[in-house]
């Protein structure tokens, strides 16, 4: 073992000329053929990734640098694997580019080419006005009621399970008659609930990835919060891609409430100077802005 313990042992070799086949593409279906609801509407929705450690040199050689959001269509046959997107990134960190938009140019066709679908790219400048609406990287906070506190004064303890567990949405223990007329809506609107307890691992690195989850909802059953909180913190020890988790999770939310309209997206703190924030929607009208939260 080295002075620095167990991570000394553990290098990566970073590049530092432009590699865009370090790209390396995942397929979707990998982890949509472990949902049992196969429906098209789990390709209608966008994976933004926002990276924070993008940089690269000017005709001068100085260098430059910005934040980054692509936008990947959730209808691509693949996604890209996160470590291999930091080291494409920094592999241009040392390439000289004659302005901002040949940069952008060059990582959407390397993206695209990588996920097969057209992925969308901007770039921010450190001086420009990132916390404007106009951005979209505004510090914003989810819609609808936090439900971490849902299971507060229950006495049932909550197991640790290493699959989500679906049947978990039926589960009415110790739910009075004013816990109904609380979780209840009129069909008519949308329901919107968020919870900031969202763990899964990564099927690669097996290492925990945390996030905040938001669920807007219109659906004629009745939606208890102490129910969905226990399904949530049932991801807490699965194996599953950022995507395939929320994926997992609008199917799953699809079966048991038939709801007409359904938007589930997460938040995922950042990992290698990058966080992903998948979002599925019942119709694409329903799309939301980009955002980003505290965490990230």
């Amino acid at each position: 073992m080295s002075i620095h313990g167990i991570l000394g042992e553990q290098t990566t070799d970073y590049p530092t000329e432009y590699s865009p086949e370090t790209l390396y593409p995942i397929a979707r279906s990998m982890g949509r053929d472990v949902i049992s609801w196969h429906d098209e509407r789990l390709a209608v929705g966008v994976d933004w990734w926002q990276a924070f450690e993008l940089s690269w040199l000017n005709p001068q050689g100085i260098s430059q640098v910005a934040i980054a959001r692509f936008g990947i269509p959730a209808s691509s046959p693949f996604i890209v694997e996160s470590k291999s997107l930091k080291l494409y990134l920094n592999s241009i960190n040392f390439t000289e580019f004659a302005s901002w938009d040949d940069v952008q140019a060059l990582i959407v066709k390397d993206l695209s080419a990588c996920v097969q679908a057209e992925v969308q790219v901007e770039l921010f400048n450190l001086d420009d006005d990132l916390y404007g609406e106009a951005t979209g990287l505004l510090i914003a906070q989810p819609n609808g009621i936090c439900i971490d506190e849902a299971l507060a004064n229950s006495s049932e303890k909550v197991a640790l399970t290493e699959h989500p567990d679906v049947s978990l949405l039926s589960n009415d223990t110790e739910r009075s008659l004013e816990d109904f007329q609380k979780s209840s809506q009129n069909s008519s609107e949308p329901f919107s609930f968020y919870s900031n307890l969202l763990r899964s691992n990564c099927p690669v690195t097996n290492q925990p990835d945390w996030g905040t989850l938001a669920v807007s909802i219109t659906s004629n059953k009745t939606i208890n919060e102490a129910s969905i909180l226990r399904y949530i913190l049932s991801f807490r020890q699965h194996n599953g891609f950022h995507e395939q988790c929320v994926e997992q999770i609008f199917a799953d939310l699809s079966q048991y409430y038939q709801p007409t309209e359904l938007i589930v997206r997460a938040w995922y703190t950042r990992r290698g100077g990058i966080d992903i924030n998948p979002c599925r929607v019942s119709d694409i009208s329903l799309l939301p802005q980009p955002s980003r939260l505290i965490r990230q």
